[in-house]
């Protein structure tokens, strides 16, 4: 049997009419005209990307019964993964790889990635994000493991500051038997790509 939990992330909307009003004044505080043809339509623009950055996706958990008592691990690599960095509001993206052990019950695959998203649609540090789908997805699939690994690229590491272009951080949480487990540990990181 199939069983559908509706995920709905709990965050208080983005008020797109006061972010265009901010915009607004901050295309003035940078000594820029927003009445000028190139800047008119900018702070409604602007405010909406943030709304659609911030703001994720309904979905439903879908998961199904381990009948085939499936114990190996599950792995979906390379999920790509965007997020706006709390503290400069500049995006970091990259590939998470999300792996699990299964206990009773299996996830449709597809709903690694939705996870990711749920998390990362918001004003984030990458620590945090990784900890959060793993706490998540242990906490909602009760496997017998959980592994998660995010590699990005921060743009507030790459446009300002040191300008370390190209650079990745590298996360990681562990939870259950990938953690208690040196094997288990090893092959979801040598499956994720991370030697």
């Amino acid at each position: 049997m199939t069983a559908q939990l509706r995920v709905v992330h709990g965050r208080t909307g983005v008020d797109v009419e006061a972010a265009r009003r901010a915009v607004t004044d901050l295309l003035v505080a940078l000594g820029r005209d927003p009445g000028s043809e190139h800047l008119a339509d900018t702070p409604r623009r602007v405010a909406h990307a943030y709304s659609e950055l911030l703001t994720p996706r309904e979905f439903d958990l879908t998961t199904f019964p381990n009948e085939e008592g499936y114990d190996e691990l599950v792995l979906a690599r390379s999920i790509p993964v965007q997020s706006l960095c709390e503290h400069h509001l500049l995006p970091f993206h990259g590939v998470a790889h999300v792996g699990y052990l299964p206990g009773e019950r299996i996830l449709g695959l597809s709903k690694l990635a939705r996870v990711v998203e749920l998390f990362a649609r918001d004003l984030q540090v990458q620590e945090r994000l990784t900890k959060q789908i793993a706490d998540w997805l242990r906490d909602h699939l009760a496997p017998k493991g959980v592994g998660v690994v995010i590699e990005a690229e921060h743009m507030c590491m790459s446009l300002r500051g040191v300008r370390a272009t190209g650079s990745r951080t590298v996360t990681s949480a562990l939870k259950g038997v990938l953690r208690e487990d040196p094997r288990s540990r090893q092959e979801f990181f040598a499956l994720a790509g991370i030697s």
